[in-house]
């Protein structure tokens, strides 16, 4: 049986890198309008696009894709636990509906008027036994005495001992409720009962105090069992995130420690190099050469002592990089024409999206740079109420490439930074032979 053909290790990986990256964003009218270049040219990479849904206006949503429902019973049911005030409404509708059946399914007809009024003036109680658990009992306990109203005093009894555990006022509260379940009213018909039914009685009133109590007393040893629990999980959890902060501290005064020893030592070398030939050569396009490089290496060793501090501090990165205030600076950085256009950019940008429009430049540039010898390159940065549109292009390139070392991560950070943002992001050759980058970042006032 013949073996297919093997493809070489170049092809494969091409291919494999197709088929991971999703298809590119077709519908670009949502781009800002205006004056435009040619399309850009530079480094034959294309990083895919980040679609997101707030991206996607209203008009142009995928067939067969609907709004979010209205809220279903389970949000609606999650609402409702997570607030004690209508879980506590809702309590006090439910013990006043079983004190209320309670008495209604047991009174008689020939009942007298003193003995219903005492036993709805204790199912009324129901209504602010959280409040007063204890005046609740009180205004229960005529009721059940003369009247029908034992599950009201229950309820209340059981709402006091919750609140108030094994204070005084439980005990007095329980032996209210036993008197009530062991006494027959009226009295002479107390008094006329034999010792059996005394006994039986006695057992009653012990069942309806001793049984409020033991529930209440459960479902507080529950709530304070619930919040002991809880308090662990929030101490475990507080302990994963030091260990995790002490984790990320070593590891970046590693990588600090890496980056000055490997990458400032040889920039050093480079601008004592750049500096030596400024001061021996006698060309002036060799010693302005010179002067840029030791400019440039200065300025890099800058930036990297800057990102050793934060390295090894640890701190936020609003102070320590830039933003689109120095995009004219380092438009000037490079030696090549590059037209910088900036409409209706506020002053107030948040911090995180102004420091990834600079790097979005930043590394476009690079690439064109790198990629497009001779090609001028466009930079245009537009605002508008609630993103931000940077986009840089540059025409086919002039010369052949000079071939400098590239691991193909500059676009894919960026994609990832614009993602992180929750914007989206394209880049990649157009028909004319150039290269373009295009990032569009959410704005969101009040933050930076």
């Amino acid at each position: 049986m013949p073996h297919p053909q093997r493809q070489p290790a170049q092809q494969r990986r091409k291919a494999r890198t197709r088929d991971e990256l999703p298809q590119q964003r077709v519908n670009t009218d949502d781009r800002p309008t205006g004056r435009v270049g040619t399309d850009t040219g530079g480094a034959p990479l294309v990083a895919h696009t980040l679609i997101t849904s707030d991206s996607i206006a209203d008009g142009v949503r995928e067939p067969g894709t609907s709004p979010q429902p209205a809220p279903r019973l389970r949000d609606r049911l999650a609402r409702f636990r997570a607030s004690s005030r209508a879980r506590g409404f809702a309590s006090d509708g439910v013990a006043v509906i079983i004190a209320v059946l309670d008495v209604w399914l047991v009174f008689p007809k020939n009942a007298n008027t003193y003995q219903i009024v005492l036993s709805t003036v204790a199912c009324a109680a129901m209504l602010f036994r959280r409040k007063w658990p204890f005046l609740a009992v009180l205004v229960t306990v005529p009721g059940f005495l003369t009247g029908w109203s034992k599950l009201a005093a229950m309820i209340a009894l059981g709402t006091l001992a919750r609140r108030r555990q094994l204070h005084w006022l439980t005990w007095a509260g329980a032996v209210l409720v036993f008197i009530c379940g062991f006494v027959l009213w009226p009295l002479n018909l107390f008094a006329a009962q034999s010792l059996q039914s005394h006994i039986r009685y006695a057992i009653y009133g012990g069942l309806y105090a001793g049984m409020p109590v033991a529930i209440g007393l459960l479902i507080s040893a529950k709530q304070e069992l619930s919040a002991r629990v809880a308090q662990l999980a929030a101490s475990r959890d507080r302990e994963s995130r030091l260990q995790e902060q002490t984790v990320r501290s070593a590891e970046r005064a590693r990588l600090a420690r890496e980056m000055h020893d490997l990458v400032s030592h040889q920039v050093t070398l480079i601008a004592m190099q750049a500096g030596a030939l400024q001061v021996s050569t006698h060309e002036d396009e060799a010693r302005q050469a010179a002067t840029t490089i030791r400019e440039l290496s200065t300025r890099t060793l800058e930036e990297l002592r800057n990102l050793v501090g934060v390295l090894r501090s640890g701190t936020g990165e609003e102070d320590t990089r830039p933003g689109l205030d120095e995009l004219g600076a380092l438009a000037r950085d490079y030696d090549m024409k590059v037209t910088v256009a900036m409409e209706a950019v506020p002053e107030l940008l948040p911090a995180p999206v102004s420091r990834a429009a600079y790097r979005t430049v930043q590394e476009a540039l690079t690439n064109v740079r790198k990629h497009a010898v001779g090609a001028e390159a466009a930079v245009r940065v537009v605002a508008r109420p609630d993103t931000l549109f940077v986009e840089v292009r540059n025409d086919p390139p002039e010369n052949k490439p000079a071939g400098l070392p590239s691991g193909g991560h500059g676009l894919v950070g960026l994609r990832e930074r614009t993602g992180l943002l929750g914007g989206s992001f394209h880049a990649g050759p157009t028909p004319e032979g150039g290269f373009r980058v295009e990032a569009i970042y959410p704005i969101q006032p009040g933050r930076g």
